[in-house]
């Protein structure tokens, strides 16, 4: 699901585009919510579960700022892995995700 949007496109192309931004943006705002939520907590810097949680959830912030990238480059919903598209169903439930399922097994 490459999207490219030149300025020729037509409004569909944008709307999709539109679509994926607020997907991702949502996906930025729970993530930030859920930092700010830990940070609060006040935990004991030698809590390694809460360390873990936030490193996960700043791994998460990165990947969600670099498939906005994707969405301006046009590569959004092509595989870093393989270059074919990743299915809509997996972007929907994970916006963010550079890979389709078998090539993040394999990177797993």
């Amino acid at each position: 699901m490459s999207i490219d949007l030149p300025r020729t496109e037509p409004r569909s192309a944008h709307t999709a585009a539109d679509e994926i931004r607020q997907r991702l943006e949502h996906a930025r705002t729970t993530r930030l919510a859920q930092l700010k939520a830990l940070d609060e907590t006040g935990g004991s810097p030698d809590d390694h579960l809460m360390s873990n949680q936030k490193d996960g959830i700043k791994r998460a912030l990165a990947e969600i700022e670099a498939a906005f990238a994707r969405v301006e480059d046009g590569s959004y919903g092509t595989c870093l892995g393989c270059s074919k598209p990743v299915p809509a169903e997996r972007l929907e439930i994970l916006p963010h995700t550079p890979y389709c399922v078998t090539c993040q097994s394999r990177a797993a």
